[in-house]
């Protein structure tokens, strides 16, 4: 339970990271954020057979916030699935490390959104992809830098 707990923490850590450095994107570029996570989220809760209930702007708000949400629970869970990997001995330099557990939450949003529809990663511009995987990266630095320093400290 302990290592769930470090990487669900460790996760939450390399979220921020995450979402500063895409905020900090938009403010230098004034690019408009992604509606792409809100836009998974009714796709998900459609073909589940639970669309989100309301209708314009509620509607909207509601998938806003969810797909905000589910980036939150992917970061976390994705700590955790790296925090078990790392319990089971699977250790990399932090540099290596890090960089496998970015593209691995990358490809944990990506794949879904390209299945679902959403977006076609191979449309996607050379500025598109640094703006998917500079946050990335930044997430599993601090995602498996923390990770690594809170096994340590037990």
């Amino acid at each position: 339970m302990r290592t769930l707990v470090r990487g669900g923490a460790a996760g939450a850590a390399g979220t921020t990271v995450l979402n500063a450095v895409t905020y900090a994107d938009m403010a230098l570029r004034g690019r408009p954020s992604s509606q792409a996570p809100a836009q998974t989220v009714d796709r998900v809760s459609q073909e589940l057979g639970h669309p989100v209930p309301g209708s314009g702007d509620i509607r909207a708000n509601r998938l806003s916030g969810l797909g905000a949400l589910s980036g939150i629970a992917v970061g976390c869970a994705m700590g955790a699935a790296v925090s078990l990997l790392h319990r089971a001995g699977v250790r990399m330099p932090w540099w290596l490390g890090g960089a496998a557990t970015g593209a691995l939450a990358m490809a944990a949003t990506d794949l879904p959104m390209a299945r679902l529809g959403v977006s076609d990663p191979s449309d996607w511009s050379p500025r598109d992809w640094a703006s998917d995987a500079v946050p990335h990266l930044m997430y599993g630095l601090a995602t498996y830098g923390t990770m690594t320093a809170l096994e340590r400290r037990r």
